[in-house]
């Protein structure tokens, strides 16, 4: 039986030298691969209790809404900034080479709502830990970080310290 690994094409140097990127798209052009992508986050949500699912830009995006689809859940875009037409909460985050921004909808989530995060990489853990804290800001609480893939040697954990992070696949490298 095969494993949401063994669809993830590996591609050496890519960005830069020494890079070994863990591509997505290998994973969603098969249609068992995506279907078994899909089924392993389903269950690393089951017994979870939540009322929303949100998922970061752009991947966070393709993962995170047939979760929210298949659980019956609403989901939750945060959107690099200007993409959002109605008034919004942002969070500025650190990059490797500068700062970016992400925001949400001020009305997106509710005070009290239980809400699970969910991208495809966790790299340095930077962007998901502003999605976080956007959406505590709004008073909502943080339940469960969730991830397909993760690159333990850049230690996003860290940043994410206190919070359920699960990762389906894990790579000890970078």
């Amino acid at each position: 039986m095969k494993s949401v690994k063994d669809y993830v094409l590996t591609i050496p140097d890519f960005p830069e030298p020494g890079i070994m990127f863990r591509d997505l798209t290998s994973v969603l052009q098969d249609a068992d691969g995506f279907q078994l992508a899909i089924d392993e986050m389903l269950n690393a949500l089951d017994g979870v209790e939540f009322d929303v699912i949100a998922g970061a830009e752009s991947r966070g995006f393709i993962l995170g809404a047939p979760l929210a689809y298949q659980l019956h859940k609403p989901f939750v875009p945060i959107r690099k900034q200007g993409k959002l037409p109605r008034d919004v909460v942002w969070q500025e985050y650190e990059l490797e080479y500068g700062t970016a921004v992400i925001e949400m909808h001020r009305d997106a989530i509710k005070p009290g709502q239980k809400v699970v995060l969910v991208d495809d990489l966790m790299a340095t853990g930077g962007t998901i830990a502003a999605c976080a804290k956007l959406v505590e800001e709004l008073g909502g609480e943080v339940v469960k970080i969730l991830f397909l893939m993760e690159l333990k040697g850049l230690n996003g954990r860290a940043k994410l310290n206190g919070y359920n992070v699960e990762s389906v696949v894990e790579y000890e490298g970078k």
